[in-house]
């Protein structure tokens, strides 16, 4: 029976939990994001298609920030293309703080339909997954085609070809009169004898990780989604009868845009005097946008 977490309420949205198999040297994430989608969502006026593609970006971002060990540690994932209506989609994770933003033609959009699948949002481009390991003051990065029907799907084949790491990820969304939901698994296999980012195989035929992730399949994007399932039921029902699960409650998820005028007093500072001049407008004045909260912040040189 895997272990649990008696003295705490089930856990509902904006958090993630962890849990490892040992037997199947398998680990993996779930996590359930409710008010704080709305709150990044509502920075920007997206059309509905937009903000879903948006909402699923943050689910998988949440998913692997949960995977890095410390708080100083920062992930960015970043689909760049071309020929498609988003240019560009950005979000990050730092220490349970989450933030993104889409950068899109609207008059594109206009001549799709309802439901426009992954190359007509994006045409060709990449995705591109950065570490920044603080603790450790190294920089990782991995680079795929932005391929696929969906991002989830792009971002597995990632693992697979970049990490060499066995992957598999779900995720189910949904979007509202009464808000926007939207939920997701990860689940790796960590092979005998691998340690940390080193990969030395990956068997994707491997009868510890065909057990693990059929069951993983199984799940359906409603149940993602069900806020009157907590994840730690979706792990028990998917694995309940392993002989022992450990599940840990991860961190706390909020917005996070880390734009202020202080911070961007820092950025301009690195700029030379001559840069400086200018960038300033009429009235002497350095005005910058974050393009993630939709905040303008003015700043005197």
């Amino acid at each position: 029976m895997p272990d649990s977490l008696p003295d705490q309420p089930a856990t509902g949205f904006d958090r993630l939990v962890s849990f490892t198999i040992p037997a199947q040297d398998c680990r993996g994430r779930v996590v359930r994001l409710g008010p704080v989608l709305d709150e990044i969502l509502a920075a920007h006026d997206y059309p509905p298609a937009i903000k879903l593609v948006l909402a699923e970006a943050l689910v998988l971002t949440a998913l692997v920030g949960g995977l890095l060990k410390d708080a100083d540690d920062q992930l960015t994932i970043q689909a760049q293309a071309n020929g498609g209506v988003i240019s560009l989609l950005v979000c990050d994770y730092h220490d349970g703080a989450l933030r993104g933003y889409v950068q899109h033609d609207p008059a594109e959009f206009d001549t799709l339909g309802s439901n426009p699948d992954l190359p007509a949002l994006f045409g060709e481009g990449y995705l591109a997954l950065t570490f920044d390991m603080g603790g450790e003051g190294k920089r990782y990065q991995g680079i795929v085609p932005l391929e696929g029907q969906s991002l989830t799907e792009a971002l597995q084949a990632y693992f697979g070809q970049s990490e060499q790491v066995p992957t598999l990820i779900r995720t189910g969304l949904k979007s509202g009169a009464a808000g926007n939901v939207g939920g997701g698994l990860l689940v790796q296999h960590l092979p005998d004898g691998e340690d940390g980012r080193e990969r030395l195989h990956a068997r994707l035929n491997h009868p510890q990780w065909e057990h693990v992730s059929l069951l993983a399949q199984t799940i359906q994007p409603e149940e993602l989604i069900e806020q009157d399932l907590s994840l730690e039921e979706i792990v028990w029902r998917l694995y309940h009868e392993e002989d022992r699960i450990l599940v840990e409650r991860g961190a706390s998820l909020c917005k996070g845009c880390r734009c202020s005028a202080q911070h961007f007093e820092q950025v301009l500072a690195r700029f030379s005097h001559v840069d400086r001049v200018e960038m300033k407008d009429e009235t002497g004045v350095i005005r910058i946008d974050c393009a993630f909260c939709s905040r303008q912040f003015c700043v005197q040189d």
